[in-house]
């Protein structure tokens, strides 16, 4: 099994999600003309600090109605509801992606310098970004896939869901080797910085 990593992930800025995650803000759910356009400043100096960075690995399985097991790795996940998910599949990939700490500094920097907008909007930025990194990195595979006649699932599932335990960020931190994107995991099993995430996706017959 090999790491595949992503120095860079291009994508533009989703201004439409940022401003649905934004609407759910009281304060930020109307705006005149001067607030929108500080708002739209916001989101672009935020855009300019987001580093996205990703990896992903393709992994054989076995699994059981309760668990999920990788082939080549001393790693078991103990999830019914994973297990379900990947019912189908003789192959799972696991994906990880991170906004930087850039971006994460200077929402704590925001924050106590008492600029609460300005937080939010930054939180809302990479929050998104860094979502549609991993629907990047999604796109990118379904790509390489075709040539095989399989696909991802269309639903991925994240540590912390249901009885996907988020103790299992551990082996995603690990088969993942996301210290070589720059991040770290806490006792707690929480990724610093903290806008970074990962997912676990079927490989099925394009299809399915």
């Amino acid at each position: 099994m090999k790491v595949h990593f992503f120095k860079s992930i291009p994508i533009a800025l989703p201004y439409k999600k940022i401003f649905s995650r934004l609407g759910h803000v009281q304060g930020l759910t109307r705006l005149n003309t001067a607030q929108r356009a500080k708002v739209d400043r916001y989101i672009n100096e935020a855009g300019a600090l987001v580093e996205l960075r990703g990896a992903s690995l393709r992994c054989k399985i076995r699994h059981d109605a309760q668990a999920v097991a990788i082939e080549s790795a001393d790693a078991v996940f103990k999830s019914a509801v994973l297990s379900g998910l990947v019912k189908d599949c003789a192959e799972i990939m696991l994906l990880g992606a991170t906004a930087g700490e850039t971006i994460v500094n200077a929402i704590a920097q925001d924050i106590l310098n008492s600029e609460a907008t300005r937080a939010v909007v930054f939180d809302a930025v990479a929050g998104e970004m860094t979502d549609a990194a991993l629907d990047w990195i999604t796109r990118y595979w379904n790509q390489e896939l075709r040539r095989e006649n399989k696909a991802l699932t269309k639903r991925r599932m994240s540590a912390g869901y249901g009885d996907f335990r988020l103790e299992n960020q551990k082996t995603f931190y690990t088969l993942l080797d996301l210290q070589r994107l720059g991040v770290t995991i806490s006792e707690q099993y929480i990724l610093i910085p903290e806008k970074s995430v990962t997912a676990v996706a079927g490989i099925v017959d394009d299809g399915v």
